[in-house]
């Protein structure tokens, strides 16, 4: 069974694009971040109750693959999908589409890690039992943007 979860839509503001009239590569990063956002409280992990619990959860990489330019005025889709959770660290991929997902225009992907507020990993499966039975069961679903 498939879970269904809503794309991240974001219309593109002008002062994130270039001379060029087209998004400046260092918005990417910040798109990746809102649908993380996003998608984390879609799955029902709020992350400012995260941090008050004592979790954060820093970026260790990005990637990104841009394919096709996105332009002022245009709204994007960003497609993220959880790829691997290895109980304190976990991988996310991100699709970033046209408003039709006629256009796939960027490839992208993050890696995280759970860790205190001394940066020291948690052990979710010891520590927040919850928190680590979602990520879990979501690694091993299969789901579908809507």
């Amino acid at each position: 069974m498939s879970e269904q979860y809503k794309a991240y839509r974001r219309k593109i503001n002008y002062y994130e694009t270039d001379k060029m009239q087209v998004v400046h590569h260092s918005n990417y990063i910040r798109f990746l971040e809102e649908s993380r956002m996003d998608f984390l409280h879609q799955i029902g992990i709020d992350y400012k109750a995260l941090e008050e619990s004592g979790i954060m959860i820093p970026v260790l990489s990005v990637t990104c693959n841009y394919q096709n330019p996105v332009r002022f005025a245009d709204t994007i889709c960003i497609v993220p999908k959880l790829e691997r959770f290895h109980g304190v660290k976990f991988e996310l991929s991100y699709k970033i589409y046209s408003e039709d997902f006629s256009i796939l225009h960027n490839e992208a992907t993050s890696s995280h890690c759970f860790v205190d507020f001394n940066f020291k990993p948690v052990r979710l499966k010891k520590e927040y039992p919850q928190l680590y039975k979602i990520m879990s069961e979501l690694a091993e679903k299969e789901f579908q943007i809507v």
